[in-house]
């Protein structure tokens, strides 16, 4: 998992209170990296990326699936879906949502509290051709150098 190693590689190697020569820094160090793949990181994190602290995110995206599918009597395939998603999310962050958005939509009262939130979320969208071994191997040599140069 992408995730997993982008963790590893960045928390282990820029959490470090200390510099390369030992000494004790006086500075924020690394971030938090984490993540999931499509809806499942939506109900499981979203919540803090458009409500909590704010966050710098990435979204990486491919253009054409793995596997097409799609079922029959559905309006938009499974990726489509996933990478409507991918566009949306980011929107969101940077526009947020208002109480007059809401209103508009007929949310009920009780929950505008519960339903808006701030925009002026930072966000980068990697929107890559398709997975692949190339495409993989541009995303861990990008990691890789944001880390080495943090």
């Amino acid at each position: 998992r992408l995730p997993a190693h982008i963790q590893q590689l960045a928390m282990e190697s820029n959490g470090k209170s200390v510099n390369c020569d030992g000494l004790e820094v006086d500075y924020a160090v690394g971030e938090i990296d984490f993540g999931e793949p499509g809806t499942n990181g939506q109900h499981s994190f979203f919540q803090l990326l458009h409500m909590g602290q704010v966050v710098p995110t990435d979204f990486v995206g491919f253009v054409k699936s793995q596997h097409h599918l799609h079922i029959p009597g559905e309006q938009l395939s499974s990726h489509d879906e996933l990478m409507s998603n991918f566009f949306a999310q980011p929107d969101a962050l940077a526009n947020g949502k208002s109480i007059e958005a809401l209103e508009q939509e007929g949310c009920p009262l009780d929950l505008l509290p519960h339903r808006t939130f701030d925009g002026n979320r930072p966000s980068s969208c990697l929107l890559l051709p398709k997975l692949t071994a190339y495409t993989t191997g541009q995303l861990l040599a990008l990691y890789e150098h944001r880390t080495a140069v943090q």
